[in-house]
């Protein structure tokens, strides 16, 4: 069983990890183009800002949590309510930390409040991204697809598709 992971609300303190994070998670996708690395550093952190301004415009009432596993901050999680149940609009954490079942831990606690509520979960995931196992593992379906992402949905007590 994996340890217990924490939430508390994101700041602006926490700038300098979710940069952090955010190169963790795209950093190897970059690196591979072969770029030197001061550019590449400039391309993370422009795509970092970039995304930020995009999920703060989008998605201003979301609540960004950053997750922590002993007091240390080891990725996020950003929610939004909508008129259809909640929208995962982004969950990271840092590599060190994935395949450890705490993915699972995050997703299971946003499902049991979604339950709750009765209340449906949402979420977009980029094609080949590897946490398409999970989700399908979790029970969501694809409600949409298009060129780079998937749409998801998990509904409490529908059974997953085959």
């Amino acid at each position: 069983m994996a340890e217990s992971l924490h939430l508390r609300e994101a700041h602006d303190g926490d700038l300098p990890f979710l940069l952090t994070l955010y190169c963790d998670v795209r950093g190897p996708e970059v690196a591979a183009w072969g770029w030197p690395a001061s550019q590449r550093d400039a391309f993370l952190r422009m795509q970092f800002d970039a995304q930020r301004r995009s999920y703060q415009s989008a998605f201003p009432q979301a609540v960004h949590h950053i997750v922590l596993r002993d007091g240390q901050p080891v990725g996020r999680r950003l929610v939004a309510r909508a008129s259809n149940g909640l929208l995962l609009v982004d969950i990271a954490l840092l590599a060190t930390h994935r395949n450890l079942g705490f993915g699972t831990q995050l997703m299971r606690k946003l499902m049991d409040e979604c339950a709750a509520e009765c209340r449906s979960l949402h979420l977009h995931v980029l094609r080949g991204n590897p946490a398409m196992r999970l989700y399908r593992r979790l029970g969501f379906n694809e409600t949409s697809t298009g060129d780079l992402y998937i749409q998801m949905e998990w509904t409490p007590g529908a059974a997953p598709s085959p």
